[in-house]
């Protein structure tokens, strides 16, 4: 059986993620978190979500570490945001426990302090900006793609809800990496994230970015090949955040067998490397 802690458990994907882990045979919820101090504290997780009592309690992010080993959970869950989640993840790691992470926005010092954390405690973790299954089978398209026709002109234009915080997505982000890398460009060089103005020509390196939001649009993500006379478009739409909740029970099976020490992503979970 494998024993899950949720962060966010309250939230909108921390719920989605508790209810799925509930239907499962082989898991089951032993921690709810939430934010430090919360007005949930020592509440019952399921009656706050709406499912009925689960006799798990909910309790605030000061009382991680704790919870961790009353708790004896073998993995944690976190979607919720970067600054809280780095914290997270290095409580968590010095406990002993392996990780599936899919909060995004991370900054390259952050990613570095969570690799260090990772690989010091000897925990197993799965990181991936989406884990949903058909956006990584995406992944993998454009990156095949991306050999074949690299010297066409190419776009990334991505579409999230109105209340998303981090611009672009992390998934754009991650979508952008893949061809770079693939191109042997660098990143850092080449996006442009939007224009404006007198801009001039395009370049012929550089991979565009470009971010939408409004309304309740789950998650849009657009990849143009442009050639001459030509396009292809690479499209996925997430109708919904199940897709999302799907990808984290597959990661939640995997990350107990991979190597200690070592971060895996969706592709790694799947097998489609």
């Amino acid at each position: 059986m494998i024993k899950v802690a949720v962060t966010g458990a309250c939230g909108r994907m921390g719920s989605k993620i508790l209810k799925k882990i509930l239907e499962q045979d082989d898991m089951e919820v032993v921690a709810a978190i939430e934010s430090p101090n919360t007005p949930f504290q020592s509440k019952d997780v399921g009656e706050i979500i709406g499912i009925g009592e689960l006799g798990v309690e909910v309790n605030g992010a000061e009382k991680l570490a704790e919870t961790l080993k009353t708790s004896k959970a073998d993995v944690l869950v976190d979607f919720t945001i970067a600054d809280a989640a780095v914290g997270t993840i290095k409580t968590t790691s010095k406990e002993g426990v392996n990780l599936v992470v899919g909060t995004t926005g991370f900054s390259d010092q952050q990613l570095k302090e969570i690799k260090e954390s990772i690989h010091k405690n000897q925990v197993s973790a799965v990181i991936a900006p989406n884990m949903a299954v058909g956006v990584n089978v995406f992944f993998k398209i454009i990156k095949d793609v991306a050999a074949l026709i690299g010297d066409y002109d190419v776009e990334i234009i991505e579409a999230h809800h109105r209340h998303k915080k981090d611009s672009p997505s992390g998934t754009a982000v991650r979508a952008a990496e893949i061809i770079a890398e693939e191109l042997n460009r660098n990143l850092d060089e080449v996006g442009v994230y939007g224009r404006k103005g007198i801009v001039g020509e395009r370049t012929d390196e550089e991979i565009g970015i470009h971010a939408v939001r409004g309304g309740d649009i789950v998650g849009d993500h657009t990849v143009l090949f442009a050639g001459e006379g030509e396009r292809i478009e690479i499209v996925h739409r997430a109708h919904s955040r199940q897709s999302f909740v799907s990808g984290v029970i597959k990661a939640l099976r995997y990350v107990g067998t991979a190597q200690k020490g070592s971060i895996s992503d969706m592709g790694d979970v799947l097998g489609i490397k």
